[in-house]
């Protein structure tokens, strides 16, 4: 069966899912919507769908599934839409900025009996899945400590900073979901810091570029998370896990992984520049994920309510930077 797909939203994450859609036997898609009609025109063209309308994506008969990557403050209301019309929904990160507005949204879902999966894409990454299985061989034993190292080549155009809600929703939350992902329990404290120590603009926003934070579980495992939001060398994303019989770590991942030796030293090729082209392979197994969900043969995760505690772990640090102290997980999530 081949999955029909409508995509919401033509801008940077569009294009890539536009990529991920199409290089999928086992997915078509179909049309494409966007407010901007030259950006929604660039995917018609390079991939010969349709352009329609979101409302004619919704009544359509021949799109089984919609990928929505349209702005975060209109995720929600699309959710549910699109799982009224008897869609399939994959949804990028974060399902809102409220948890309030993420619960009532997870509702309609639940009623509805909607298929639901939220872009937390690097649950798929070959690598940090070959971590996630060396864990579940028992090959380093009972899990301990898991340090997650993931840094930006360069901060977003300020303008951007209002509507992403800040860093612990945009950035950092999918290193929460990861942190959740290798931990294998779920987080019960948070501790955070936070500065301005890359553009004094983002300050004057509200927000923060530089960021470290310590996750606890109830039975005392731990995760230490780094972010900047400037890394000059390129793309940083790494994670190591600290296990009672041993260690696991995936490093940065290059293009091309060689090693040059002359009389000058050692040298390797620079890092991938950004996510578009690091986590590629990890794009093209969330959607071949997604379809198997929608096919009944694999569960939908992340779920919607990975998304949830995700975006309660945000609040959580963010309520901690402000108030200065650990921050139960409980205060925030119910």
């Amino acid at each position: 069966m081949t999955l029909k797909f409508g995509l919401l939203g033509a801008g940077r994450i569009g294009k890539v899912h536009a990529k991920a859609i199409t290089g999928d036997a086992n997915a078509r898609l179909v049309a494409v919507a966007d407010a901007f009609p030259a950006a929604a025109q660039a995917i018609a063209d390079q991939y010969g769908c349709e352009i329609r309308s979101i409302e004619a994506i919704e009544a359509a008969g021949d799109i089984d599934a919609v990928v929505i990557c349209t702005p975060t403050d209109t995720h929600a209301d699309l959710i549910e839409r699109f799982a009224r019309a008897g869609k399939a929904i994959f949804c990028e990160k974060p399902i809102d900025l409220s948890l309030d507005r993420v619960k009532a949204c997870l509702k309609v879902v639940r009623e509805t009996k909607a298929t639901l999966m939220v872009g937390f894409n690097r649950r798929f990454d070959p690598h940090f899945a070959a971590v996630r299985a060396e864990i579940d061989a028992g090959t380093i034993g009972t899990v301990e400590m898991v340090t997650i190292t993931s840094r930006d080549p360069g901060a977003p155009p300020v303008e951007y900073i209002a509507r992403s809600g800040g860093i612990f929703r945009d950035m950092t939350i999918h290193d929460f979901d990861m942190a959740r992902f290798l931990l294998g329990e779920e987080v019960a404290e948070v501790a955070a810091m936070a500065s301005v120590l890359v553009d004094p603009a983002i300050g004057t926003a509200g927000d923060y570029d530089s960021v470290q934070v310590m996750l606890k579980t109830a039975t005392g495992k731990q995760a230490m998370i780094s972010n900047s939001r400037r890394a000059t060398y390129g793309y940083d994303q790494r994670i190591e896990v600290h296990g009672s019989k041993g260690a696991v770590a995936a490093e940065n991942q290059r293009p091309v992984s060689i090693e040059v030796a002359s009389a000058a030293g050692y040298t390797r090729p620079p890092l991938h520049d950004f996510f578009m082209t690091r986590y590629t392979e990890a794009y093209a197994a969330e959607i071949a994920g997604f379809i198997a969900a929608v096919a009944g043969k694999t569960p939908a995760h992340p779920s919607g309510e990975d998304g949830l505690v995700a975006l309660a772990l945000a609040e959580a640090a963010m309520k901690s930077v402000k108030e200065g102290r650990t921050v139960k997980v409980s205060e925030v999530l119910g």
